[in-house]
């Protein structure tokens, strides 16, 4: 199935949407964690704690963190849960895993990671290899959301679990039309000044109108074959957390 987030490309060139994603980050990698902690104001912080707290739940012993770009949710989960396996983080962009290696580095948890560049189409993993997979921020700019989730599947140990934090749109009228003047004037903005890339922060507020949300975001997840799939929305509908398992 296609979907309309597929389309939705950061430079509108000829290469495919992988491509421009990692271009993009690779672009943008100095200004990451400063610009998300502006953005949000540091609610961000927040958003994973809540994330790792479900994760917690199910005393995953190896977790894989996808698109875990400069390692901010893979520490998080590693400074909550310490999971005896550690944590593989994979990511398209070289220059996001460089700034994740030397964040792990400075924090003496080194020997519990480990990073490699690679592409959530096609995991690097055998079947069930891990007991948790996490997504923090990354779904929207899959190129192919149908097989992104399969693959995640497909890695993931029988009765585990996958949980996916994700921006979204408000749906309540008000709060929306607040949150569009924020995200498609002063956040591109302020991305521009700082990032020095003048669209990877109009790809933003644009590929997050047009991912799946809410129950069509966990039908997704159903048709690869999660099970007990739900989502929770937090900040007004800005954040959403999806949580589905792999069948025993």
């Amino acid at each position: 199935m296609d979907y309309k987030a597929e389309k939705i490309t950061p430079y509108g060139s000829g290469e495919s949407k992988t491509g421009q994603v990692r271009q993009m980050f690779d672009s943008i990698a100095p200004a990451y964690d400063f610009m998300n902690r502006a953005m949000t104001m540091g609610i961000d912080k927040w958003w994973r704690r809540q994330a790792v707290k479900i994760v917690g739940r199910y005393n995953p012993a190896s977790i894989l963190d996808v698109a875990t770009g400069t390692g901010d949710f893979a520490l998080q989960l590693w400074h909550t849960l310490q999971p005896s396996g550690g944590i593989t983080g994979i990511d398209l962009s070289r220059q996001m895993l460089d700034v994740a290696v030397e964040k792990v580095g400075k924090a003496g948890v080194a020997s519990h990671f480990s990073f490699a560049e690679g592409d959530c189409m096609a995991l690097d993993f055998a079947d069930e290899t891990f007991d948790a997979v996490t997504v923090a921020f990354g779904v929207r700019n899959f190129e192919h959301l149908d097989r992104g989730y399969a693959e995640m599947y497909r890695v993931l140990r029988q009765g585990g679990v996958l949980c996916v934090l994700e921006l979204s749109t408000p749906v309540n009228p008000v709060i929306k039309c607040l949150y569009d003047i924020y995200t498609r004037t002063l956040i591109p903005f302020a991305g521009r000044m700082i990032s020095h890339d003048s669209r990877a922060y109009s790809y933003l507020p644009e590929s997050i109108a047009a991912v799946p949300q809410g129950d069509e975001m966990c039908g997704i997840m159903r048709r690869v074959g999660f099970v007990n799939c739900n989502f929770r929305r937090m900040t007004f509908g800005t954040c959403t957390i999806y949580v589905g398992e792999k069948r025993v």
